[in-house]
């Protein structure tokens, strides 16, 4: 009996074959794997600032324990665990002025790992100019403290994108800790139909009544990474939305809150993260919350429920009971229980998961071209100063046609046009005149015939 007859006859589990191995290529992030390795070109947060004390900190990242820490000068530090004295784990050490001191015998660590005094030693010993402590250096922005994880030789320029400066903008930094691979969380940002079902037609309408509307999907690459487009009929709307995939593990979305009511043209996004690996069976969201009028165009967004462990929208944390989770999943509920690691290989991907296997496929050849001497792709394009980024959502009046599936998709095929391409993306005022584009486009479709 072949494996095919066995899989579709039913009450066959006894006869399948045994679990295949998770997509390790894809998955694992240890020193020296090739999604490790190409992760590391990059800068990834550690940690809120919030959470770093007068007490040092133990993490991991990569598979790897370190801890971090604040020096009382103001420096945060990011050092292996382990003394290189003895063994001791710095998570036990005193904050210094200059430093980290281990507990056992008092030797004093800088923040870039440089041994800066062996008390127990001679006054005249050399020891500590012959040893250095393992680091890693960090970059401290907006409330977020990042590390760089590569060869130091490769080490890039901390990355601005265009929505940091976002008008009227607060960007309230949250982290969210899940047990599972980094990779299925961060995918999840590329596939629009689980909005659909997860968040509207499964339990309750989690964000709004218009996010059941099944879109017309498209996936676009950037120069950044890529995005979705989704476009739906809502009334006598059209809504087209956008989440953006920045290589290789930044994510923006857009409004949660929008409901496709209102008229509104490249209105930016609510959500900046990164899905950062603390090793290959767990991950940890950190990001900001953005809180700007386009972003909540209900006034529903609760800034003081964003920070260590929580976020202001459903799903996103295992806190509430069992029970609750079951009757009522949310993301967290669905992406964790995908297994500690996904196993693509015994997936049945769809046309609506076209963006998964999309982003799957850019990974896995930036990841390659890494591991073959070659350097990472990133965005050439700037714009003021920041790198150009493309999550929107655009709702325009257009009433329906008699072929309106046509005619929806139309409309996103256009606006994306505009969103992604186009000598305007180096303008200064980018975000105006992508807004004046639509606009024109908008006003050329009101009133045509239904």
């Amino acid at each position: 009996m072949t494996q095919k007859t066995i899989l579709i006859k039913p009450y066959s589990a006894y006869e399948r074959e045994r679990q295949p191995a998770e997509n390790a290529e894809l998955t694992h992030v240890e020193k020296g794997s090739p999604m490790g390795e190409y992760l590391r070109r990059f800068w990834q947060p550690v940690a809120l600032s919030t959470e770093l004390g007068e007490l040092p900190k133990a993490v991991r990242m990569f598979g790897e324990d370190l801890v971090l820490f604040r020096a009382k000068n103001g420096k945060p530090g990011l050092l292996e665990k382990h003394c290189s004295h003895r063994g001791t784990s710095l998570e036990f050490g005193i904050c210094e002025d200059e430093g980290l001191r281990c507990c056992y015998h008092g030797w004093l660590f800088g923040v870039d790992g440089t041994i800066l005094e062996t008390p127990g030693d001679p006054p005249d010993s050399q020891l500590r100019f012959n040893v250095c402590h393992g680091a890693y250096p960090l970059h401290e922005y907006r409330g977020i403290i990042f590390g760089y994880f590569g060869p130091p030789q490769e080490k890039p320029e901390f990355p601005l994108f265009d929505t940091y400066a976002i008008d009227d903008d607060r960007l309230v930094p949250y982290c969210l800790t899940y047990p599972c691979n980094w990779l299925q969380v961060h995918e999840n940002v590329m596939d629009p139909a689980h909005a659909v079902f997860l968040h509207t037609r499964i339990s309750f309408t989690q964000f709004a009544e218009a996010w059941g509307e099944l879109p017309d999907m498209d996936f676009v690459p950037t120069p950044a990474g890529m995005i979705y487009v989704t476009t739906r009929r809502w009334k006598d709307k059209v809504w087209v939305r956008s989440n953006d995939i920045i290589l290789p593990n930044l994510a923006q979305v857009g409004h949660i809150w929008e409901d496709g009511q209102d008229d509104k043209c490249f209105a930016r996004v609510a959500i900046t993260r990164w899905t950062t690996p603390i090793d290959n069976q767990t991950c940890r969201i950190i990001g900001w919350r953005h809180f700007h009028p386009d972003a909540d165009p209900r006034g529903i967004a609760d800034e003081a429920q964003c920070g260590v462990e929580s976020v202001d929208f459903f799903g996103q944390n295992g806190a509430r009971p069992y029970e609750d989770r079951q009757r009522m999943p949310g993301d967290y509920d669905a992406q964790v229980s995908q297994r500690p690691i996904a196993v693509h290989a015994l997936e049945n991907l769809t046309r609506c998961d076209r963006g998964v296997a999309m982003l799957r496929q850019l990974l896995r050849r930036e990841s390659n071209k890494v591991a073959q001497g070659g350097k990472p792709s990133v965005s050439p394009l700037r714009t003021d100063g920041a790198t150009p980024t493309y999550a929107h959502d655009t709702v325009i009046s257009a009433p329906p046609r008699e072929d309106d599936a046509a005619f929806i998709r139309e409309v996103g095929k256009t606006i994306t046009g505009i969103v992604v391409r186009g000598e305007h993306h180096e303008a200064a005022d980018r975000d105006r005149q992508v807004r004046a584009r639509i606009e024109d486009y908008a006003q050329s479709l009101a009133g045509t015939t239904v």
